[in-house]
């Protein structure tokens, strides 16, 4: 290699950074980069097709100047076309005539084919070998693209590959960001109204039975002298008083955090909920396994999580067997209230939501919380399955 091209690759090399740089809009580099990508190989035509892990295909992200109308409406799946082929073996592919010969290639009318003989196509790979995409160069003459064609395209798929990576990051990043935001402040929300309920319920139950007891008091030491019969009723009732009084602050406690959990722990705390909601209603299957250690912040979600379940299928599900378990995986601990009651569209793209969708939601930021995954599962007339998975914090990381 002479002087001469040590500087042109020093150059290409130079305006492939600032190109890929140049912006933080990603769709702006990959044009960018696409047009860089024809005049340094001296190509006809460039594409870029992405890897979509959600769709698990290749879809049409960047494309020169004639094709942008079908830019994400073309799309492959993996080892379709010259294009999957590339992506499924990440291997290069040099095309010098007659590319329509080839038993890989697959005709799309939008990309117009037939009016391009050769083709060059790279794939896109991380630097944790994660697919990121395919590069293709298209020419319209027969063309044996060199060694030097392909290296170009290595590097700047190489520069770009890294570039989308960051993007995806920062998206992810940007998104989770997002999504702590909304739990802090739903978190907020939902604190602020279960202290007004349980402002509303000490005000209307216990306040108002505590003024109903001094009356009755006041009473009683008015008529203890001229009338003692008067009097002990009045002390009974005051004493009936006094007793829902203490329901109903326990009650409001036990809201706050069960007692239950720091007595018994929580799977006799789950137990107990269990059968006192369920027994006697339903065909009651339990599996909790006792000696299950989490932190306690992390028993009270399972708990309320567990609660919120119970709740919902002796209100609303009409089931007739309950199955509950709970159960160490090793990794994780496992939840699961499965019933076969009368289910509900679970699907969010075809119905706005089922009558438990807001408790569904607290239960699934409350698992998210702790840094478990909620999975539901339901359809109407077939019951429904809830799973929780929450990592085990005492289990050797894997490396």
């Amino acid at each position: 290699m002479d002087v001469t091209d040590v500087v042109a690759d020093n150059q290409l090399l130079q305006r492939a950074v600032e190109t890929i740089t140049s912006s933080l809009e990603l769709d702006a580099v990959l044009a960018a980069t696409v047009e860089l990508v024809t005049e340094a190989t001296g190509g006809d035509a460039c594409l870029l097709h992405l890897w979509v892990e959600d769709d698990a295909r290749l879809v049409l992200r960047a494309a020169s100047v004639p094709f942008q109308p079908a830019i994400g409406r073309v799309s492959l799946e993996l080892g379709e076309g010259v294009s999957g082929w590339v992506a499924a073996h990440r291997e290069i592919v040099v095309i010098p005539d007659d590319k329509w010969a080839d038993p890989r290639y697959k005709y799309f009318p939008e990309l117009l084919g037939e009016r391009y003989r050769s083709m060059l196509s790279v794939p896109v790979v991380s630097r944790s070998d994660a697919l990121i995409g395919v590069f293709n160069v298209h020419s319209r003459a027969p063309r044996r693209f060199s060694d030097g064609d392909v290296d170009v395209l290595r590097l700047i798929a190489s520069l770009i590959a890294g570039a989308i990576e960051n993007a995806n990051l920062y998206q992810a990043l940007a998104e989770k960001e997002a999504a702590l935001e909304q739990m802090m402040r739903r978190t907020i929300e939902a604190q602020e109204e279960e202290r007004r309920r349980i402002a509303t319920e000490i005000h209307d139950g216990v306040t108002q039975q505590l003024i109903s007891i001094w009356y009755r008091l006041q009473a009683s030491g008015y008529s203890l002298r001229t009338d003692p019969d008067r009097a002990e009723l009045e002390l009974l009732t005051a004493r009936e008083l006094v007793d829902e009084a203490l329901t109903e602050a326990r009650a409001a406690i036990y809201d706050l955090r069960p007692a239950t959990l720091d007595d018994l722990g929580l799977a006799p705390s789950l137990r107990t909920l269990a059968l006192g909601q369920l027994q006697g209603q339903v065909d009651l299957a339990l599996r909790v396994d006792d000696g299950i250690s989490l932190a306690p912040h992390h028993e009270v979600a399972v708990y309320r999580i567990a609660q919120e379940a119970i709740t919902n299928i002796r209100k609303h599900a009409d089931a007739t067997t309950v199955q509950i378990l709970l159960r160490d995986e090793g990794t994780h601990v496992l939840l699961v209230v499965r019933d076969d009651g009368r289910g509900f569209e679970s699907d969010p793209k075809r119905t706005p939501g089922p009558a438990t969708s807001f408790g569904l939601e607290g239960m699934n930021e409350r698992a998210t919380s702790i840094g478990g995954r909620l999975t539901v599962k339901s359809a109407p007339g077939a019951g429904t399955t809830l799973e929780l998975v929450i990592p085990d914090q005492h289990a050797p990381t894997r490396r």
